[in-house]
């Protein structure tokens, strides 16, 4: 299976992981930022193949994502792989209620768990235009294990992985729908955590380490190529991490 595929958060660190990886399977992607256009058009530049393109594809903005859509159309006749990577996140003690501010837990909300069906949603006809489409939520442990950066960010995780079960069903047969669900992950956010509680995650982890951004890659990959029969999936790639120490 080849054709294109969108990876919204695309110049982020697993984004681009993810990237590389489709590109290398023989897809034309598409790499979905925000803000970031220069990383985005730094990464489209290194990745194997032809045709790959940077593109803004604002999670938030329904009008934004509807202008991506058409940018998308305009190139393309359908969309064969969407990837929904983009997400935030920041530190809060899980006990310091009056921490996670409104703003904060709107914050995560919107563009964790609202970003991914607008996207879904505004890239829909495309998605159906594609011969066996397939869209790849990026999820987390932190949805089932309750252990995150903070509460906000683990009930959008497990908010996600309720749609992919619930659009799996409204969408299917036409559209495949699965979730992605890492443990930590090595990379910019885990460099600034205290090495001290990475230390004790591996320890407890029975695989013993953390994911990188390809052992991510790699599962998109299998979900996309060597899972035609799956949807409504959650794929976890965390190293056994919720049953404890090996």
């Amino acid at each position: 299976m080849a054709g294109i595929a969108l990876v919204t958060g695309g110049s982020g660190g697993i984004g681009s992981a993810i990237c590389r990886r489709l590109a290398a399977d023989g897809f034309t992607v598409v790499v979905g930022y925000n803000s970031a256009a220069d990383r985005a058009e730094a990464l489209v530049a290194d990745l194997p193949g032809d045709d790959h393109v940077a593109l803004r594809v604002p999670v938030t903005d329904s009008d934004g994502l509807a202008a991506a859509a058409a940018a998308v159309s305009d190139r393309h006749p359908a969309l064969d792989v969407l990837v929904n990577c983009a997400g935030v996140t920041r530190p809060v003690a899980h006990d310091d209620l009056d921490g996670l501010d409104d703003e904060t837990f709107d914050w995560i909300l919107q563009t964790n768990v609202r970003g991914p069906f607008a996207t879904v949603r505004a890239f829909r006809r495309l998605l159906e235009a594609a011969a066996a489409p397939v869209v790849v939520n990026i999820s987390s442990v932190a949805a089932v294990t309750g252990q995150g950066s903070n509460v906000a960010y683990c009930a959008s995780k497990a908010a996600v992985d309720s749609l992919t079960r619930s659009l799996a069903r409204a969408l299917g047969p036409a559209i495949r729908m699965v979730s992605v669900a890492p443990g930590w992950v090595v990379g910019e956010y885990a460099d600034r955590m205290d090495p001290g509680m990475l230390a004790t995650q591996r320890a407890e982890t029975p695989l013993g380490r953390l994911a990188t951004p390809a052992d991510v890659g790699a599962a998109v990959s299998a979900a996309v190529v060597d899972l035609p029969f799956t949807t409504g999936a959650i794929i976890s790639v965390d190293g056994g991490r919720p049953l404890g120490a090996a």
